[in-house]
């Protein structure tokens, strides 16, 4: 056992099986519960305690109904759920780099005790890693009108808490061997989408120097949406659409809630944009807490001093379909209404059908509503960051396994076990397709080399989007990494000159 003393109070973790050199600790709070009297309030500093706390457990996980394979799930009355934990090679006097992990889930499940996102590998690089959980859900994102004594809940409650997670990794992360001047911000899916909102956040400015955003997805909200879905949820569970009233539903109802009223989208195939994956949940933009969303904000170079790696998986779409979460689209009278439901032209699904030539209807409606959600939105970040001068760096994840038949894909998340080094844990092989073979371990060797780098000097190795050769990195374990083009299936939305539609 390891004490660390940074001021809140003395913790004391375990050097790691895996790599003795590094040592971890778990479920450290670094804010207040955020219940009761702070229910859909900002996050408030967490007490400091005396003597010396063990920190060998992951804190309680966010309200939530997801039930994710090698971690714990929420149960009622868990309220201590604004929590972190660090891996680390170091210690007090050391100043190594800092990784900040922001799990994705749409929003509304997942934790930092997932076992893809174990920090012992990454460590082993010369990093500190931070996890952390943040509220998810209504908890976290929904809309809470003001009360009828002036009581007032901010927006981006999970962002605000993300803010204050890094803001304790600044005050106390040296104690941990981390340089507090050297810290980068790094997520996934909503995950990466959070990191791109910190991005244009005031509150976050000055919080990390590096930026990675893998699989960003294009799911911020308007006031006047999180406003409705607000409505709906509050009927779903029985309250008024009040301060009061969604303060006398339990977390529990709310999510029980939330989950009703997305079922319904699903169920529905009128119901408009929702049908097809009913992400009810996301960052609000344009108010206070986020005036701007990401595209908009990168573009007016709110962070052109932050350094950003984006990274996007070819076949995004494809895991939503086999976990059953996606709408199946198998007619073309269903293509050309999730056509019309997002006002995309016909000539864009004909560029589709061209590249992809005997696909089936499902394949098309998969690779446009994939790249609509996440490759075109990765891409457009990373430009956009470039144009309004910030560094940025696009890299694409391609490997698939299997031939050409049944396989596993180059699909949503396949990427993050490789970049964390954690392929052999069981749970992540249904995303990587079983055990890794020796050139997965050679594949996540790179990519891990590649964070670490990029967390250390801002460059993860290969030219910047908009410089002399405008590669992208392509990772693959067939024929080695490479750098190539922007891809085929951007020159339809470049064709199209579309904006991306607005959830």
């Amino acid at each position: 056992m390891t004490v660390f003393r940074p001021r809140p109070g003395a913790v004391r973790g375990r050097r790691t099986a895996r790599d003795p050199a590094v040592v971890v600790l778990r479920g450290i709070p670094y804010a207040a519960p955020p219940f009761g009297a702070r229910r859909f309030r900002a996050p408030r500093p967490a007490a400091a305690w005396d003597g010396i706390r063990d920190c060998v457990a992951f804190g309680p996980v966010a309200p939530q109904s997801a039930d994710l394979p090698g971690a714990p799930g929420w149960s009622p009355g868990d309220e201590d759920v604004l929590s972190l934990n660090i891996w680390t090679p170091g210690g007090a006097g050391d100043a190594l780099p800092v990784l900040v992990w922001i799990h994705g889930g749409a929003y509304v499940f997942g934790s930092s005790a997932q076992p893809d996102f174990d920090g012992t590998a990454l460590a082993g690089q010369g990093l500190v890693v931070v996890t952390l959980n943040y509220r998810l859900g209504f908890e976290g994102f929904g809309h809470v009108p003001p009360g009828a004594g002036g009581e007032s809940c901010p927006e981006n409650r999970g962002l605000l808490d993300q803010i204050a997670a890094l803001e304790w990794v600044r005050d106390h992360i040296a104690a941990f061997g981390g340089a507090a001047d050297n810290v980068t911000v790094a997520g996934q899916s909503s995950g990466a989408t959070a990191v791109a909102c910190l991005m244009a956040m005031d509150r976050a400015r000055g919080l990390f120097r590096h930026a990675i955003a893998h699989s960003a997805v294009n799911s911020c909200a308007s006031p006047e949406s999180a406003a409705r879905t607000t409505g709906e949820v509050a009927a779903a569970a029985g309250v008024p659409a009040t301060y009061d009233g969604l303060l006398s539903a339990s977390p529990g109802a709310l999510v029980e809630a939330s989950d009703a009223v997305a079922d319904g989208y699903r169920r529905d195939t009128a119901s408009g944009q929702r049908h097809y994956d009913p992400a009810i949940y996301g960052p609000v933009a344009g108010g206070d807490t986020l005036p701007l969303d990401p595209l908009t904000a990168c573009a007016g170079r709110r962070a052109a001093d932050v350094d950003l790696l984006v990274c996007h998986t070819t076949e995004e779409y494809w895991l939503m379909d086999a976990v059953g979460s996606s709408a199946k689209i198998t007619t073309e009278e269903r293509l050309a209404l999730f056509a019309a439901d997002f006002q995309l032209p016909p000539a864009l699904l004909d560029a589709y059908r061209t590249l992809m030539p005997g696909a089936p209807v499902l394949d098309v409606f998969l690779a446009v509503y994939g790249d609509m959600l996440f490759g075109e939105y990765s891409s457009r970040l990373a430009e956009s960051h470039a144009r309004a001068g910030g560094r940025a760096f696009l890299s694409r994840f391609a490997r698939r396994r299997g031939g050409s038949g049944e396989q596993v894909r180059a699909w949503h998340c396949a990427d993050i076990p490789f970049a964390f080094g954690n392929l052999d844990e069981e749970s992540v092989h249904f995303l990587t397709g079983g055990p890794p073979a020796p050139d997965d371990h050679d594949l996540s060797k790179r990519m891990m080399r590649a964070w670490a780098d990029f967390a250390a000097t801002g460059d993860p190795g290969w030219p910047p989007v908009g410089g002399s050769t405008g590669a992208v990195r392509i990772w693959d374990t067939a024929g080695g990494d490479a750098e190539g083009a922007e891809g085929a299936f951007r020159a339809p939305w470049r064709a199209a000159g579309l904006p991306l539609p607005v959830p």
